[in-house]
């Protein structure tokens, strides 16, 4: 039933910002022009991701939706979980809470000073579940370059599944890479059946990455935890840097921790409250 009002609260992690509405409690039927009327910033409420609050289909604590600005879903998305885990943290007054998502489940908890640590699970490294359209054998550095025959600006990305497919060029520095240019085209590369998720990534030192992320369907976005998560894996298998990292994005800082103890990816970050709101019963009948 679409309703001629519906609530939702604005969040953001590190500036990746989401419009989040709870399904469980005031259902509607959610189309892809919706997401798209209600993620344009022009004339809806504007953000880079809605995300939906569902009740759990796997015996977790809630399910959470996910479409990108372009209203196409996908599967997973680090920041939103954070957002979605301390929302749930809180409802629930639980110490951990499990976030069901497409890709899988996801376990949030509190860490020091407000920010939520998300449990990402394992990476998916081999080739067919990434996926690309032809066999890598090793996926650390595939055959893909950017730029003049014999001299290119970005060559033999990695690529990681963390939920959703990312490529990974190591550069020497992220500011001077068009990646807004760049981006797009890479997203559709005949490589990645899926599309993918572009970033650049800059070794500061063993411990620290910078990272800019062109993001399938969204386009250039202030933070990616799931690329966070994904360069991070990629560098330690570059063995460019330890397991454990700061990984720094246009919008801010997060702790990127690749466990080798259970090969899980441990994110921690922000996760923060904007504001709350009705829905403009125009954007739901489409005369917006």
């Amino acid at each position: 039933m679409t309703r001629s009002a519906h609530h939702f609260r604005k969040m953001n992690g590190l500036g990746n910002d989401f419009v989040v509405l709870d399904l469980r409690r005031e259902p509607l039927a959610l189309t892809d022009a919706l997401a798209r009327a209600i993620a344009n910033r022009e004339t809806g409420i504007g953000c880079d991701q809605l995300i939906t609050i569902e009740e759990p289909r796997r015996g977790g604590d809630a399910f959470m939706g996910i479409r990108n600005n372009d209203g196409g879903v996908v599967e997973a998305c680090g920041n939103a979980a954070r957002c979605i885990g301390r929302l749930i943290l809180e409802e629930t007054g639980k110490e951990r809470v499990v976030i069901e998502t497409l890709s899988g489940d996801t376990i949030a908890s509190r860490a020091g000073g407000g920010d939520i640590t998300v449990d990402m699970g394992e990476p998916r490294l081999a080739w067919n579940e990434i996926p690309l359209s032809e066999e890598f054998r090793d996926t650390r550095a595939i055959e893909l370059e950017v730029g003049p025959l014999g001299k290119p600006m970005m060559h033999s990305p990695g690529v990681v599944n963390v939920g959703n497919p990312h490529a990974i060029f190591f550069v020497e520095d992220v500011d001077a890479i068009e990646l807004g240019r760049i981006g797009p085209m890479l997203e559709h590369h005949p490589l990645f059946p899926e599309r993918a998720n572009i970033s650049v990534a800059q070794i500061l030192s063993p411990t620290h990455i910078k990272l800019r992320t062109w993001e399938r369907g969204a386009g250039l976005t202030r933070a990616c935890g799931t690329a966070a998560c994904a360069a991070t894996v990629a560098a330690v298998r570059r063995r460019k840097t330890e397991r454990k990292v700061t990984v720094s994005l246009p919008g801010g800082d997060l702790t990127i921790e690749w466990r080798e103890a259970d090969n899980h990816i441990y994110m921690t970050g922000a996760a923060t409250f904007d504001y709350d709101g009705t829905l403009d019963p125009a954007l739901l009948t489409g005369k917006a």
